[in-house]
């Protein structure tokens, strides 16, 4: 736990930090914003008089903080209803196309991209989906953003994503790039909160389906994305389908966690950069 007696000076630099109140300066809110609810968690804030004076104050910097937020998510989802891509959408992929981000943690996007897209929870339990599913974890923004410049999509590209969860690939990459987005998933729960984000969103590029990805029509896609989301035969059968669909015409094939590894044995294709779990691996066919 934090020590109160770092809070008091702390609140009071915060306070009066006018860069905060920049809209661009999410990242830095967001950083506050974590360190003020470790500290109004502590019991001790309500036990005496100096900590509940410190918890008021603590209590109307994050409102102050949360409320500047609370606007720019709403601006980014404006931008996006009519059609443009948020320019922090664009800055931040300029400064991953130079970069690239390893392990598997959230951070401040993670956040920025719950606050815009507004997930609804869905409405029944996840599904018992079988012996080869893994379970649900959305893909890091950041690497997110790192795919969409390293697989260079564009809006002539058409993204599947094979095991979507609720959405966070296919929505981000058509709003970045205006390729047209397909999430595949199993549980139709996630696919209903998914469709109901493009929908608030208007994202008319985006389409998902709740079906088994070894029966999805996967001919039109260019890019495909795996975060690890099954294993064992339906993996196998998956990577034959594309294995097939790339000898038809180019495809790029982008991985993160241990499905890379499964990736990388097969002959068939090749990774782009060394390939590692902790990152986006992009893959190419031998042919290509």
């Amino acid at each position: 736990m934090p020590s109160l007696t770092n809070l008091k000076p702390l609140l009071t630099q915060w306070e009066t930090d006018s860069t905060l109140l920049e809209p661009a300066n999410v990242s830095r809110r967001m950083e506050i914003l974590d360190q003020l609810d470790r500290y109004s968690s502590q019991s001790e804030l309500l036990e005496d008089n100096p900590c509940k004076e410190l918890l008021v104050r603590s209590q109307a910097l994050s409102s102050k903080l949360e409320s500047i937020n609370s606007l720019l998510f709403q601006f980014i989802r404006e931008q996006i209803q009519c059609g443009v891509c948020p320019s922090e959408f664009q800055t931040i992929l300029e400064q991953q196309a130079s970069t690239h981000p390893h392990g598997f943690s959230y951070d401040y996007l993670d956040d920025l991209l719950a606050g815009v897209f507004q997930f609804d929870p869905p409405h029944s339990e996840p599904q018992d989906l079988g012996p080869d599913s893994v379970f649900y974890q959305p893909t890091p923004a950041r690497h997110i953003f790192q795919m969409i410049s390293a697989a260079a999509i564009t809006e002539t590209d058409t993204l599947i994503d094979l095991g979507s969860g609720l959405g966070h690939v296919p929505l981000l990459a058509s709003i970045c790039t205006g390729a047209t987005s397909i999430g595949i998933e199993l549980d139709s729960a996630w696919v209903a909160s998914a469709e109901m984000c493009a929908s608030k969103l208007n994202l008319r590029k985006v389409s998902f389906n709740a079906q088994d990805v070894r029966e999805a029509d996967l001919s039109s896609g260019t890019v495909f994305y795996l975060y690890t989301p099954f294993t064992g035969a339906t993996l196998s059968s998956v990577l034959d389908s594309l294995r097939a669909h790339a000898a038809m015409h180019p495809i790029r094939i982008c991985a993160f966690g241990p499905v890379t590894l499964s990736l990388s044995m097969e002959t068939w294709m090749r990774p782009v950069t060394p390939p590692a779990t902790d990152r986006i691996t992009v893959f190419l066919p031998n042919s290509n």
